[in-house]
């Protein structure tokens, strides 16, 4: 199956070359096409004709009526089905949308199209995800599906937006002529967009059913696409997203999730597992089986410090996973964030993610304080230790390997 055409839509902040090192960039990235549009930006903000020299552009008519100069160099031109008042592109141009501003059922959808459309317009149709479940996300395929026998395949782009919509946009951009996507950063042209990077990843990769994922909060700096199996999707969520009703909506579309703080303590319970926190579910049939494969991290890592009498600073799902891992040997000493008063000595492990900030009481008298994070939330923690005293040992990747080697493992065997 063909993949998706993948569209990056040029921030408000930038204009004139700063925008044109933009579209370089996404070029480079593997992005297919440049939006730009008229609520972001004024005519005279960018050199329409230069972005199109670097990356085909889609110009888009919000609000404000599209500059000739911009319909001259795109190569499509959005223009909105209610709001545009007539459908005016230049042969062969013409991207018809429309934006509903509620979820619609398939045949509510199908009737917003019933207008003739010019020969070889392409079609793009937009809704609010709404509340997730699976019969929400059946709706929407099958909008899709209708809508692709109506004009074409090659014709049909169906888009959800919302802040749990990233993993069903995933799921319709298999059978979506366009994908718009997010280059990285805060900013994002609609809430719900895939990273680029992610969607360009599974664009070179061999196709196969069954989606994975990684769900969790602040994750952009996750390495999980990199190694698993593709397609494989990052699902950064806010901390009281809906996340129990949400993996039960993709059951269908996913074989499996690795779960990353801070949920792990809330699907263990969803999934009714016999521990406290998992990281990883697995597709059985009708229903989602759940594992902690981070114990294999934590033994990992318990057997680097070598072992004995360790305090661990928090005492979350990671703390869990130590737990199980910890031999007869091992004494844990699981300290809270009110509870530390004293300078802390020895050997410990900080578990703690980088968004959280530790107490202003925390202090080391030279302990060894191993950081179990990875990247650039890894060297911010490392940073903080030493400001406090301590002296940071970094094996997050090695944790991070240990139990990514398990998840594959058992992401094989779903059913």
């Amino acid at each position: 199956m063909k993949s998706a055409r993948l569209v990056v839509t040029l921030p408000p902040v930038l204009r004139g070359p700063d925008a044109l090192r933009f579209a370089t960039e996404a070029r480079s990235q593997g992005a297919d096409m440049l939006e730009v549009r008229t609520d972001l930006h004024p005519a005279d903000a960018v050199d329409a004709a230069a972005l199109a020299r670097i990356l085909e552009l889609l110009v888009s008519e919000r609000g404000v009526p599209l500059p000739p100069a911009w319909v001259a160099a795109a190569r499509w031109v959005d223009r909105d089905v209610v709001h545009a008042g007539a459908l005016d592109a230049p042969a062969g141009k013409l991207l018809a949308s429309h934006h509903a501003d509620r979820p619609l059922s398939t045949d509510e959808a199908l009737r917003l199209w019933e207008g003739p459309l010019p020969e070889g317009a392409l079609v793009k149709h937009v809704e609010p995800l709404g509340e997730p479940s699976a019969a929400r996300i059946a709706v929407l395929l099958e909008t899709q599906a209708r809508l692709s026998e109506r004009f074409g395949a090659e014709r049909v782009t169906v888009l959800t937006m919302g802040p749990v919509a990233l993993p069903v946009r995933a799921v319709l951009s298999r059978r979506n002529q366009l994908e718009y996507v997010a280059i990285g950063g805060d900013w994002k042209a609609a809430p719900g967009q895939r990273l680029l990077a992610d969607a360009a990843r599974e664009a070179r990769a061999a196709a196969r059913e069954g989606r994975l994922g990684i769900l969790g909060t602040s994750i952009s700096h996750s390495r999980s696409p990199r190694i698993h199996p593709q397609p494989f999707d990052r699902i950064d969520l806010a901390e009281d997203a809906p996340v129990e009703a949400l993996v039960d909506a993709l059951l269908p579309h996913y074989r499996g999730f690795a779960i990353t703080s801070p949920f792990k303590p809330r699907l263990a319970r969803h999934t009714g597992a016999s521990i406290d926190a998992i990281n990883t579910l697995v597709r059985r049939g009708d229903h989602w089986e759940s594992f902690n494969t981070d114990t294999e991290g934590a033994r990992t890592v318990l057997e680097r410090l070598g072992g004995g009498d360790l305090f661990v600073l928090g005492d979350g799902g990671v703390g869990a996973a130590l737990r199980a891992a910890a031999s007869e040997r091992d004494h844990l000493r699981f300290l809270r964030r009110a509870s530390i008063s004293e300078p802390l000595k020895g050997t410990g492990i900080w578990t703690w993610p980088d968004r959280i900030t530790p107490p202003e009481t925390l202090r080391f008298e030279g302990a060894r304080v191993a950081v179990i994070a990875y990247g650039a939330p890894a060297r911010r923690i490392a940073t903080e230790i030493t400001r406090r005293g301590g002296v940071p040992l970094l094996l997050g990747a090695a944790w991070f390997i240990a139990q990514a080697r398990r998840q594959r493992a058992l992401w094989e065997t779903a059913t």
